[in-house]
């Protein structure tokens, strides 16, 4: 969805010591005061992506992802690193090419990334209540609360708040405590891989006793086995050579 026209064609960017990209120059510093303005960068617009879409069950609407941000692609890259970024309008849901994206926050209370961040934040709260046990539900609030107390932090230390950053915050939160079962955890296993487990069990050099056991049963069978051997060698002994007198006379 293409953005109402403005004085944003361009932007300059360059990659900050804690890998983040952050605005130096732009078209309209008139609305956009560049101190501390932060880009979001394809990489991690593609882990944005993926972390909302477990979201997708829960409600998400993808047209509030997109009216969120502003896209930018690559113009030049100049001797110093510094990215120049060129507005475009193509969708940065729909765009086969790598794009940067600016949200949209004009109206930092009631734009459209504003809206975004309300959007998400319900989801997940929604998304973590029926995924995970609570003595009782978790609120909106309660994920707010933690992640203003987080930036505060953050603020007191002197660092400035990515808009990466305050994304992931929501998408990848989990209270204290308390975790979502890991994906590979919750796929049955196949059968090779519950032999795996199972030899990996057995510890190497052991010889596996296949010796069985020797009941009742099996020692009346012996006792049987030893007196058919004995009737066998009875009938089969030569007989008796009773050399008589006579025989030995001649």
């Amino acid at each position: 969805m293409s953005k109402p026209t403005t004085k944003l064609t361009w932007c300059k960017a360059r990659l900050g010591e804690d890998m983040n990209w952050w605005i130096s120059e732009i078209s309209d510093p008139v609305h956009w005061d560049v101190d501390g303005l932060g880009m979001i960068d394809p990489r991690q617009f593609q882990h944005i992506i993926d972390l909302l879409e477990p979201l997708s069950d829960y409600g998400l609407q993808n047209e509030l992802v997109d009216d969120a941000f502003y896209s930018f692609g690559i113009d030049s890259v100049d001797e110093d690193k510094t990215v120049l970024l060129k507005r475009v309008q193509d969708s940065i849901l729909e765009s086969e090419d790598p794009l940067f994206a600016l949200p949209d926050v004009l109206d930092e209370e009631k734009g459209p990334y504003a809206d975004l961040l309300d959007h998400i934040t319900k989801l997940r709260v929604k998304m973590l209540n029926d995924l995970i046990d609570f003595s009782q539900n978790l609120t909106v609030e309660e994920l707010e609360e933690e992640i203003r107390e987080a930036q505060s932090a953050d603020f007191m230390e002197g660092r400035a708040s990515h808009f990466f950053n305050e994304l992931t915050a929501i998408l990848e939160y989990v209270p204290d405590g308390f975790e979502l079962d890991d994906d590979e955890d919750a796929k049955p296993k196949s059968e090779d891989e519950e032999l795996e487990k199972d030899l990996a069990d057995v510890e190497a050099g052991t010889e596996v006793d296949e010796k069985i056991e020797e009941d009742d049963t099996m020692k009346w069978d012996e006792e049987e086995e030893e007196e058919e051997e004995d009737d066998y060698e009875e009938t089969t002994a030569p007989p008796d050579e009773n050399i008589d007198d006579d025989d030995e006379k001649r």
